[in-house]
Formats: C-alpha cells, sequence, structure tokens
C-alpha cells in the first residue's frame, strides 16, 4: 500500500492529476466493488451455489466461467438472457452481473445505464438499488461526467447512511479525476476523520491527504 501512495506523491507533485486517476482510479473502483459485493446483498448467490441442480444454477456459473476466462461481452449475453427469462433473485443477480461485465467488455455506457435502470426499478429493493448506484457512479468517475458524480452521490451523505463512507470516497475520486485538487482533499480530510468509516478507508483517503496536502507548500 505505501508503495501505491509514494507514486501517488510523484504524480502529484508533477501536478499530473489526470495520469494520477489513469493509473490509481480503478484501484477506487475496486475497492468500491469489492466493500458492495461483500455486504448482504449478494448473500443469495450462496444460495444458487446449493441449488446446483436447478437450470438457472447452471447457466448462471457457466456465465461466471466465461467471465473468467475474459470473454466479458458473451458472459454480459449469458447473463441479459437469465435475466430475462429468470426470476426472482436469479434475475437480479443476472442483470447486476451483466451491467458490470458490459462495462469490462468496453462498453461502459452501456454497463452505466444498465446499472442506472436497476437503480431506478422500484420493484427492486431499496438496498440493492443503492448498491447499483454507487456502481454506476464507480464506473462513470472514469467513463462519464466525474464532475456530476459528487451530485449523483449527495443523498448517500448522511452519516447514518451505511454507505456514506464508500460514497465520500468516489465522491473524493471524482473531483480528483475533474482536476479539483482543493476539493478532492477537503473530501479526503473529511473521510479520515470519519470515526464511522472504517478504518482502512480512513488510513487510505489520510495518506491521500499528506500526498495532496504536500504539494500546497511547494
Amino acid at each position: 500500500m505505501s508503495d501505491i501512495f509514494r507514486e501517488i506523491d510523484e504524480e502529484i507533485r508533477r501536478d499530473n492529476l489526470g495520469q494520477l486517476w489513469t493509473k490509481y482510479g480503478h484501484y477506487v473502483i475496486v475497492v468500491a466493488v469489492a466493500v458492495v459485493l461483500g455486504t448482504g446483498g449478494y448473500v443469495g448467490w450462496q444460495k444458487y451455489q446449493d441449488s446446483k441442480v436447478s437450470a438457472q444454477s447452471v447457466r448462471f456459473s457457466a456465465g461466471l466461467e466465461l467471465a473468467d476466462k475474459g470473454e466479458f461481452a458473451q458472459a454480459a449475453d449469458t447473463f441479459t438472457a437469465l435475466a430475462k427469462e429468470g426470476g426472482g433473485g436469479h434475475a437480479l443477480l443476472a442483470r447486476f452481473e451483466a451491467a458490470g461485465l458490459r462495462a469490462r467488455a468496453g462498453d461502459a455506457k452501456a454497463g452505466i445505464a444498465a446499472f442506472k435502470e436497476i437503480a431506478a426499478d422500484n420493484a427492486v429493493d431499496g438496498v440493492y438499488r443503492d448498491i447499483a448506484k454507487l456502481l454506476a457512479a464507480s464506473w462513470e468517475i472514469d467513463h462519464g461526467d466525474a464532475a456530476g458524480v459528487a451530485a449523483e452521490l449527495a443523498a448517500f451523505a448522511a452519516p447514518t447512511n451505511p454507505w456514506h463512507a464508500l460514497a465520500q470516497e468516489l465522491t473524493a475520486s471524482a473531483q480528483l479525476k475533474a482536476g479539483d485538487k482543493a476539493a478532492a482533499l477537503e473530501s479526503y480530510k473529511h473521510l479520515a476523520d470519519d470515526a464511522a468509516a472504517p478504518q482502512e478507508t480512513r488510513n487510505r483517503a489520510a495518506e491521500i491527504v499528506s500526498a495532496l496536502g504536500n504539494t500546497e507548500h511547494k
């Protein structure tokens, strides 16, 4: 981790925020997705693992195998079909998988749109809709309007919101991507001081605050 932030510091010292995001923005996305996928939103997958006899589970596994091989577009097609033909949790998980795989296949716009479609679907439980909003935002930082991401994430700002720390980190990353170093610094400072945020997230924010802050005195 320290090596990552030493390189970040070097990039910031050269005032090269664009390259900084290009090199490390996806690290933030990976963190975001890892946190999201670790929540109860995907606990349902265990049920599918326990139901291998079902045709839907077999097809779901086939889609995952394609993704593991790097055949993201084909995997996305598999999950899209499953989402349309399946029902309940199978269909919802398939929609999430299809959206993420579209983006990974190089069609970020389609992936973002798919996540936003889930987020706007009133038939989907609010927890899953929030996850979809966060995932859409994580891709938009690098493939959409980075400056507009902060506004989209404002709904998660309340300290009582279980996603507020993740949303704050994504907001700061979006500000950095957009070249607003001052705003990003304030957002990272707030996150570093947030006692309710996970310690690893606070440590990461503090490292970036140090790197960003050092350049202001050069």
